[in-house]
């Protein structure tokens, strides 16, 4: 697709294109789209790339139905724009398209970005009227469903002239189900933010109030799984894992909110009285700390019982220098080094992971420290919010003719 600068604002012509004097040169403008700004990852990459295009001099956008993370997008020098990119009734989807296409020429968008399916077909119509470059990114494995249609709707994920995928694994599922071109994949991995998840910015106090909070002794090794309660997290998982392992001298923290999911919650209670780990387990609800969480914790564990597309939690734990017990699926294949910085367990298999949990356990206190250093040295050379953004950015570029590759993928250590 190549772009339409008759589409632009640009007083001058010439000022739009890739090979104009840089003081003549406009700076291009992105229109990242997503269903809204309330939580989650998709919302919180938006963000920093928007903070990352304001820094460059670009033009940060950014449509959704809004949410409380509208203000975040304003105060990293982004705009938002308030549509109905929420919905999936397609008289309003096809009316959005109209929408997007008024705000490309009004504001002479040069990329549109969509981060979701429902506002991806929108802004793939959109792009198609207007003539500007369309880049998505592929988040996650999403259910293909029957009879055709829910992969077909997955499909404008992969419709981009760039497709953004998260992981390995995602541009391998985006290739192998979809039929993807691998020469429009750019491997992306998540970012996270090393100047909140680091260790050394951590204040004794605030570890000391969280766990005043949850209640928790002295001398005992902390096991933590952070994910909300759903059933494929894996929860249940760990619980039967230690009943295996049958230490009763470690505490458990399931940190999460169950979402309105009361009844998977007493599943678990239940199933915690079941095992005799009432005095081991315990669920608290959502952290607003989780740099101190990480600090009270001696191990981090994601026990997904389906594949992860990438799993955040996984490298902000390895950030603050705890070692991760994960499932051997999906992308923490990619963010862990098995033996290394953590160890990988057998899907859904209590025994496995019981038996990873032995094997910290049994880890001496400089094993442990060298681990914590390796983790941290992986995460910094890997995952760094900086890296993905500038990464994006390496995309944008490379659409509008500077040929910049992108960086992909993770390097061992």
């Amino acid at each position: 697709m190549k772009h339409d600068t008759a589409n632009t604002l640009a007083a001058d012509p010439a000022a739009d294109t890739i090979d104009a004097p840089a003081s003549r040169r406009r700076q291009p403008v992105v229109l990242q789209v997503l269903p809204s700004l309330v939580t989650g990852g998709v919302e919180r990459g938006t963000v920093e790339v928007a903070q990352a295009l304001a820094e460059a001099g670009w033009v940060p956008l950014v449509a959704s139905a809004g949410g409380p993370m509208v203000r975040e997008i304003q105060r990293v020098g982004g705009q938002h724009v308030t549509l109905p990119l929420d919905s999936k009734n397609p008289l309003i989807m096809r009316a959005n398209v109209s929408r997007l296409e008024a705000l490309v020429r009004e504001r002479g968008v040069d990329i549109l970005h969509a981060r979701s399916r429902a506002p991806a077909w929108s802004a793939y119509g959109a792009a198609q009227r207007t003539g500007v470059h369309f880049v998505t990114t592929f988040h996650g494995t999403y259910n293909r469903g029957g009879f055709g249609l829910k992969a077909m709707y997955n499909s404008v994920m992969t419709r981009g002239e760039r497709v953004i995928a998260i992981s390995h694994f995602i541009a391998e599922h985006a290739e192998r189900l979809y039929g993807t071109d691998p020469n429009r994949i750019r491997v992306v991995h998540r970012g996270v933010d090393l100047s909140r998840f680091d260790p050394h910015r951590v204040s004794p106090e605030r570890i000391i109030a969280l766990a005043q909070r949850w209640r928790l002794p002295d001398g005992f090794r902390v096991v933590m799984l952070p994910g909300r309660l759903t059933r494929w997290k894996g929860q249940a998982v760990l619980i039967e894992a230690l009943a295996l392992l049958g230490r009763h001298d470690v505490r458990c923290l399931l940190v999460g909110s169950d979402q309105g999911r009361a009844g998977y919650r007493s599943e678990l209670m239940d199933l915690i009285q079941r095992r005799g780990l009432t005095d081991v387990v315990h669920i608290v609800d959502e952290c607003g700390d989780m740099p101190a969480a990480y600090m009270l914790t001696d191990v981090v564990v994601s026990a997904s019982t389906d594949p992860e597309a990438f799993g955040r939690v996984v490298v902000e734990a390895q950030a603050m220098g705890r070692p991760v017990i994960a499932s051997d699926h999906g992308a923490p294949r990619e963010t862990i080094l098995p033996g290394r910085t953590g160890w990988l367990a057998t899907p859904g298999n209590p025994q496995s992971l019981a038996d990873a949990l032995a094997r910290f356990l049994a880890l001496e206190a400089p094993e442990r420290a060298a681990m914590a250093e390796l983790a941290q040295q992986f995460v910094r050379d890997n995952f760094s919010r900086q890296r993905m953004c500038d990464a994006t950015l390496d995309v944008y570029r490379e659409v509008l003719g500077h040929q910049a590759p992108a960086v992909s993928g993770a390097e061992s250590a």
